[in-house]
């Protein structure tokens, strides 16, 4: 192991345990006892997988780091990478770490768990708008650190999910928080980061509808989207390429209708119909439960809190990524975290992230095994189980609808 990563690592872990600091959260014995335990064994198991690679880093990660080193590391980013489906915003980071000695599979997964810290810190910041319990913030940020999925994204697989879901929710801990711009523009980093962002955004017509975002705020999202792509414009690729992105990489996608994914068709044959045909099935149903959420919503935005709003983001991250087709081992990453907050904030809902991690590991065993542990239909009918629960949980947060009582007066029911 080379000592300048394990020198980063440390610095790391001295962040985490800073930010606990800062956030007042290591005053009481036991709170130090907990923080100076399980953070840094947190840290030690992330150690002990930072050498090992996957066929993911073998196959892409490297070859487009060394891409960029021959092209000059950053004016590398002015060309376009051969196979790199990936936003630029990551492509930064990667031209970074192509100009360093120290072993590229290290850099870049040191990038990732920094940015599991970063995570950790926004649930806890979450945790705190919907509780004021010191003791469930500091249980939220241990646990983030601890979870299995993140554990397995950044430290052993060498993937990026926990930047742009980092993102994701402080996009709705600065919503919640009324910081509508901050928040806008945390939601644009995180598409700009991953596509899988937008799982995320059907939420803000929620936010819009409730007074928690304004009209103007929307504009914030494209100008931060653009500036992110800048950078790359300036070196040398093509703004409109660059802006359409996305659009163009959904021809990439392919016909599979789902990839080691514990959504709807992992549940359901769908070999009677053509994967066209079962593709816009998936659609279709996940646009009706967009409709149905800003339904409900739009009736009861008069009462809707803070926890009712989180419980409608919840239920997009969740819901979304489980109706749609063409769903990959690791989408269902922002709900990995969304239900972990949830749980935290109210204890009565533990079965909930236990369902949705249960589901998203059985992705993550497919690939990293190359076998599947139990048949995907049994993530998918957890992942069911799972949004259903929210739905329930979403519902009680609003307050009971009045009831007329004797003389045409208002009673709560």
């Amino acid at each position: 192991m080379d000592y300048r990563a394990t020198i980063l690592l440390y610095f790391e872990l001295v962040l985490a345990l800073g930010l606990l600091w800062r956030e007042g959260l290591l005053r009481s014995r036991s709170q130090q006892i907990m923080a100076l335990l399980l953070v840094p064994l947190a840290f030690v198991l992330r150690y002990c997988f930072l050498t090992y690679e996957t066929l993911d880093y073998q196959d892409w990660i490297r070859v487009w780091i060394q891409s960029l080193r021959d092209n000059g590391a950053w004016r590398g980013l002015g060309q376009e990478i051969w196979s790199c489906n990936y936003n630029v915003p990551y492509l930064y980071f990667l031209a970074f770490i192509s100009n360093s000695e120290v072993y590229d599979l290290l850099l870049v997964k040191l990038t990732s768990i920094f940015f599991d810290v970063v995570l950790a810190w926004a649930s806890m910041r979450l945790v705190g708008v919907l509780t004021k319990s010191d003791a469930k913030k500091l249980f939220a940020f241990v646990l983030v650190l601890w979870l299995p999925s993140v554990l397995l994204n950044g430290a052993l697989w060498g993937q990026c999910d926990c930047i742009y879901a980092s993102f994701a929710v402080l996009a709705v801990y600065l919503a919640l928080d009324d910081k509508p711009g901050w928040s806008v523009a945390c939601a644009a980093l995180s598409v700009s980061f991953k596509l899988q962002g937008i799982f995320l955004l059907p939420v803000y017509f929620v936010f819009l509808v409730t007074g928690k975002i304004k009209w103007k705020h929307i504009f914030i999202f494209p100008a931060v989207y653009i500036a992110t792509i800048l950078p790359a414009v300036f070196a040398g690729r093509g703004f409109w390429e660059l802006l359409t992105l996305y659009f163009r990489n959904t021809a990439t996608i392919g016909d599979g209708l789902n990839y080691n994914s514990s959504s709807l068709y992992a549940l359901f044959d769908f070999n009677s119909m053509s994967n066209s045909a079962a593709a816009r099935v998936g659609i279709v149903l996940a646009f009706l439960f967009c409709c149905g959420i800003y339904l409900w919503m739009v009736l009861r935005r008069k009462d809707a809190g803070n926890r009712a709003l989180f419980g409608a983001a919840v239920l997009f991250c969740i819901g979304v990524p489980f109706l749609l087709p063409h769903m990959h081992d690791r989408y269902f990453f922002m709900a990995d975290i969304l239900t972990l907050v949830l749980a935290v904030t109210c204890p009565v809902a533990a079965l909930i992230p236990l369902c949705v991690n249960f589901g998203s590991l059985l992705g993550y065993h497919a690939y990293l095994k190359m076998r599947f542990l139990c048949p995907m239909r049994y993530g998918s009918i957890a992942m069911l189980a799972a949004l259903v629960l929210t739905l329930i949980f979403t519902i009680k947060a609003f307050p009971p609808t009045p009831k007329k009582g004797a003389g045409g007066k208002m009673k709560a029911a």
